[in-house]
């Protein structure tokens, strides 16, 4: 079953980096996985993630409840495609999957989404928060754990 991590972020904007990040971890620890570092998101993602049978995404969160570094699992039935949209840009990532399948993209068939709770993503800094970056290890293991890496 070919896989692919998608690290999702921006590198110098604090706690948004933290799906790359953890991207990064996984690729030191298993360099036979395939990993995509982008800041990328909806249709954009299409050319990235067609062809492999499971697609593992990581991206931060912004949540009023819960803890910075809390980790959620989400599944594609999780989030609410839309049919309505104004621009490629603004469709998340069940809108775009769901097109992509319309469109007789090779989707993978396991989609598991990754969403960690961030405390700041405005900052400009190269370096996550201290709440994140002390996560980071538990979520990266956490992440081998449940896809089996």
């Amino acid at each position: 079953m070919s896989t692919l991590v998608v690290g999702i972020g921006n590198l110098i904007l604090t706690d948004d980096a933290v799906g790359i990040r953890i991207a990064q971890k996984l690729k030191e620890g298993n360099p036979a996985l395939e990993v995509i570092e982008t800041s990328e998101t909806g249709i954009a993602l299409l050319d990235l993630i067609t062809g492999y049978s499971k697609l593992i995404i990581i991206d931060s969160i912004e949540i009023e409840k819960g803890e910075p570094g809390d980790l959620y699992k989400l599944e594609l039935e999780d989030l609410k495609p839309s049919k309505i949209f104004s621009s490629s840009h603004g469709i998340g990532i069940a809108t775009a999957f769901g097109l992509g399948k319309e469109l007789g993209y090779k989707m993978p068939q396991h989609v598991s989404i990754y969403a960690v709770s961030i405390k700041d993503n405005s900052t400009f800094s190269e370096d996550c928060t201290q709440e994140v970056k002390a996560r980071m290890p538990f979520i990266t293991l956490q992440i081998i754990k449940e896809e089996g890496l």
